[in-house]
């Protein structure tokens, strides 16, 4: 059975509207919405923030933070296959370095794996997304798997514990919690093929918030016009902002990190 515990308190100020904006939170999580205009590709989002992503039909929305983060679970492993394929944080997989993949944690967050029934422990960072299958919690490299004695068993009950973001200080290595609840966040109401819909639906915001703007996105095969108002300097604030776009006329509006 899949146990989390997650736990967190954080606090902001939003600017941007000229309306007045709905009463602070205590604890927040956004859900992503897709806008009915915006095309099937997602918005890139700049390195360090992460956003929503789908597998298979299932969305998966990334912690903002790894603060207080365990979960215990199963976890297995992935090797050759994947060898030397680009991983989800855009690092090339190494199946003898000590890494990681888990389906939400922050991507750079190091963790302490330790086998359940052996005891075994080990340190390894995540830098990669998965594993997808039903009831798994976290999948290994072979070098990390080795070490747990689970590279012939394939699977093994593990508890997950979140160490943070490894940083050198004066005294050696030491872990620092990594959040995301600060940052510079707007909003994404539309987006559209036609530069001129983009001008017309960013003049209208205009007239009621403030630093809308139009940012063109060019997927390969074609340019978008995403059209985004508003500024916010923390993750609490922006999900009070995006409310206040919905009651304003704009529900399928999402956040975005810059």
């Amino acid at each position: 059975m899949e146990k989390t515990i997650f736990r967190g308190n954080h606090k902001g100020v939003c600017k941007g509207a000229r309306r007045l904006l709905l009463p602070v939170c205590t604890v927040v999580l956004f859900l992503f919405q897709a806008c009915a205009s915006t095309p099937p590709a997602p918005p890139p989002t700049p390195k360090g923030h992460p956003k929503p992503y789908r597998v298979g039909g299932t969305w998966y929305k990334p912690m903002p933070h790894a603060k207080d983060f365990s979960q215990q679970g199963i976890a297995s492993w992935y090797g050759k296959k994947f060898h030397g394929r680009k991983t989800s944080s855009g690092e090339v997989y190494n199946m003898y370095a000590m890494t990681a993949a888990h389906k939400t944690l922050p991507l750079g967050t190091w963790v302490r794996v330790r086998h359940l029934n052996s005891g075994k422990q080990i340190v390894v960072r995540v830098n990669d997304r998965g594993p997808f299958i039903h009831g798994r919690i976290i999948d290994l490299s072979y070098t990390a798997a080795k070490e747990l004695d689970m590279v012939g068993p394939g699977t093994a009950r593990v508890e997950v514990v979140a160490l943070g973001e490894r940083r050198q200080t004066a005294s050696g290595d030491a872990f620092v919690p990594m959040d995301y609840y600060s940052g510079a966040f707007t909003f994404q109401v539309g987006a559209f093929s036609s530069r001129d819909n983009a001008e017309r639906l960013r003049a209208k915001l205009n007239r009621t918030f403030t630093n809308a703007h139009v940012t063109p996105y060019d997927r390969g095969d074609a340019v978008f016009y995403r059209v985004r108002v508003g500024r916010c300097n923390d993750l609490e604030a922006a999900v009070k902002y995006e409310r206040h776009l919905a009651n304003n006329g704009y529900p399928d509006a999402f956040i975005v990190a810059e």
